[in-house]
């Protein structure tokens, strides 16, 4: 009867926020069983040399194995992605799947740049600030020891995961198409002379239609 209501109420969560989950929670059990996180990562030579595409996604979808830092993101990336999908994206599911798109593609090309292999806690870092962005006067309660004004949150992810020995380089990246993606779609189309330069396309809206 648990796992049944857990189920029922899962099934409540958006599309988006459900389908990345489950596809992360997925990804990381298939890794304890059949997969090596080696077949996963992001490797341009293998991409484009091997035509190995699937590493393109599944860099996103990889948190490493099960413990605190997985769980940590996994509560994040559910919260904030949920938040955002309900909130200022609701109704607009396939603007949503375009901001993931974006995101992506532009994480995949700047993370060329800095060698970087797994890309899932840059994403969830831009969703958290973009959410965060929109939300300013919102006060978050960080784990109890803490508490500011939403658009602190991405920075103090960043320093938690400089506390814990981490490159916060991921984070940087994630904070740099957050901002991205919040100025071209929040902040230029209302300056003088501004408009949307980000425009969903076409295929997207019959999908989630």
């Amino acid at each position: 009867m648990a796992w049944q209501g857990l189920a029922a109420e899962f099934l409540q969560v958006p599309a988006v926020t459900r389908a990345y989950t489950a596809a992360c929670v997925l990804t990381t059990a298939a890794v304890l069983e059949l997969l090596s996180p080696f077949q996963l990562y992001f490797n341009p030579h293998l991409v484009f040399r091997k035509f190995q595409v699937w590493r393109l996604v599944t860099n996103f979808l990889f948190f490493g194995p099960l413990g605190f830092s997985f769980f940590f993101n996994m509560l994040f990336v559910f919260r904030y992605c949920r938040m955002l999908e309900e909130g200022s994206f609701r109704g607009r599911t396939a603007d949503f799947v375009f901001m993931f798109l974006f995101g992506g593609i532009l994480m995949t090309l700047l993370g060329l740049l800095g060698s970087l292999f797994f890309l899932g806690q840059a994403l969830t870092v831009m969703l958290v600030y973009v959410w965060s962005r929109r939300n300013p006067r919102v006060r978050v309660n960080f784990f109890g020891l803490l508490t500011f004004h939403a658009p602190f949150l991405p920075w103090a992810l960043m320093g938690f995961s400089l506390l814990l020995g981490n490159s916060i380089l991921v984070d940087l990246l994630g904070i740099a198409v957050g901002h991205i993606y919040y100025f071209l779609e929040d902040v230029f189309p209302n300056q003088p002379g501004g408009k949307r330069l980000l425009l969903t396309p076409r295929f997207l809206w019959h999908q989630a239609a």
